[in-house]
């Protein structure tokens, strides 16, 4: 007989939406979690390196958990050779710590394990677009991107969620899907961040190519030309990366010291996507730094 009990019911039901948030994790995070469960302790060599100096902690019972997040996400990056290409660290962690909540928060698409990264601190003149993708522990672009017209010349400075503002809006995004518009071949994103980057649909804030987004261009004037707030690419590769990151992936617009901050960046909700959702045995078979 079935019974009718109403914490049956809850229990069943709380059942179901973990196998649910299971099944949206299990592609997603083995190669994370492999290193997580791999590192329980390695985190203050991987703060010091970051820092560049020793680390203070409080307690080490408090602060074990969020070093063994960092380590990992110190061994992905190694694994990905991000530093050869040009990616801090430090951006890339917190680009990580986004992926992983808007993964848990099933705002990303399960197929989908690439991560698109925009440094803002870095002037125009330099490469500050990587595409990463995280389960081939592979760099698959590192391009240059422009900034809106009016979030400043060389570098980006100021940015805005305002309609017409002509500026970038900082945060992270989700990729949408493909379409033709007056820049041709273009992809739509939605911003996640509330109050920095929550209008970009309605602000036509798009991914596309642009003729001003080139070396040539940057001989000729000194820096990149400037778009009305989109992540404008360069022509000659602007396509295949919105064919590799279109429909559902992790787009991270940073900038240092800019006043941003956000729900996702929250280092233990990061963590805990990757303890909950960790299979009690996970084979993979990671890249070696040297390879």
């Amino acid at each position: 007989m079935k019974s009718h009990h109403p914490h049956h019911t809850s229990v069943v039901q709380r059942q179901r939406s973990a196998r649910k948030s299971q099944r949206l994790m299990r592609r997603v995070l083995p190669f994370v979690a492999s290193l997580f469960l791999a590192t329980p302790l390695a985190g203050p060599v991987a703060r010091s390196l970051a820092n560049g100096h020793a680390p203070k902690y409080k307690s080490n019972v408090s602060m074990v958990p969020l070093s063994r997040l960092e380590s990992t996400a110190h061994d992905l990056y190694t694994s990905l050779g991000a530093e050869q290409q040009g990616l801090r660290f430090e951006v890339f962690q917190k680009a990580l710590t986004g992926y992983l909540n808007l993964k848990q928060a099933g705002h990303l698409a399960e197929n989908q394990d690439r991560l698109t990264v925009v440094d803002f601190d870095l002037p125009s003149t330099e490469k500050r677009l990587w595409v990463l993708d995280l389960s081939e522990h592979k760099v698959l672009y590192h391009t240059l991107v422009a900034h809106g017209h009016n979030s400043g010349e060389n570098e980006a400075s100021s940015f805005s969620n305002t309609n017409e503002s002509n500026m970038s809006s900082l945060g992270f995004y989700v990729t949408g899907h493909e379409y033709e518009g007056k820049h041709g071949h273009s992809l739509r994103l939605q911003g996640l961040d509330e109050g920095f980057n929550t209008n970009a649909l309605a602000r036509s804030v798009v991914m596309h190519g642009a003729d001003y987004v080139s070396e040539a261009f940057i001989k000729q004037n000194g820096r990149l030309g400037r778009s009305l707030g989109c992540p404008a690419l360069p022509l000659d590769s602007y396509s295949q990366i919105i064919d590799a990151v279109k429909g559902g992936s992790c787009l991270f617009l940073n900038k240092s010291n800019a006043g941003y901050a956000s729900k996702y960046l929250d280092p233990e909700a990061a963590l805990t996507a990757l303890t909950i959702n960790s299979p009690a045995k996970v084979k993979i078979k990671l890249k070696s730094a040297r390879s």
